[in-house]
């Protein structure tokens, strides 16, 4: 596995229209969870608080995102996505959730907190 020092050396390492796609996953984030400390960790970008909130990943047809296990049963708007338990794939050709991503992550920093 490619060892990346940070989210930026990460990014670079796409073609430049999955790089888009990944940079609004970044912005997204962000602006969802502004205290959330940034990071890789598993060897794709991680957003932490008291623990791991999200994490993101590029691969060659998709990009996944992590929120967690309960994230499925949380949002039913889910299951159309390929994934596993805490995995949700987002094909590249297919027009990306960015409003339902927000509400995720949302959910996914006050449960980290609540467990704080």
């Amino acid at each position: 596995m490619k060892v990346y020092k940070d989210v930026n050396d990460y990014i670079k390492d796409f073609p430049p229209e999955v790089q888009k796609i990944l940079k609004r996953f970044r912005t997204t984030i962000r602006k969802a969870a502004p205290k959330a400390k940034e990071r890789i960790a598993y060897g794709i970008p991680t957003y932490k608080g008291s623990g791991n909130i999200v994490h993101f990943g590029g691969f060659a047809t998709h990009v996944s995102f992590f929120p967690g296990g309960r994230a499925r049963s949380q949002f039913k708007e889910l299951a159309k996505y390929a994934g596993g338990k805490g995995t949700i794939q987002f094909p590249l050709d297919k027009p990306i959730p960015w409003g339902l991503i927000t509400k995720i992550i949302k959910w996914r920093v006050k449960e980290d907190a609540a467990n704080a």
